[in-house]
């Protein structure tokens, strides 16, 4: 199953990602985290908005 992999320590916390996610698999507070990665599509948007590049899709 895919899942979005979050380097925290990148995540400057805009939530653009949260935002391009069709299944709402990402929630952001200070950072971005995958609250419901079992959901998780593998369509790579979230890693596509990323401005900093702090997110991958591991299959």
């Amino acid at each position: 199953m895919p899942k979005p992999i979050i380097d925290t320590d990148a995540c400057i916390g805009c939530g653009a990602c949260a935002e391009a996610c069709p299944v709402d698999v990402i929630e952001v507070d200070d950072v971005a985290v995958a609250a419901n990665e079992d959901d998780c599509l593998g369509c790579g948007n979230c890693a596509d908005t990323c401005p900093v590049g702090a997110i991958e899709i591991e299959d």
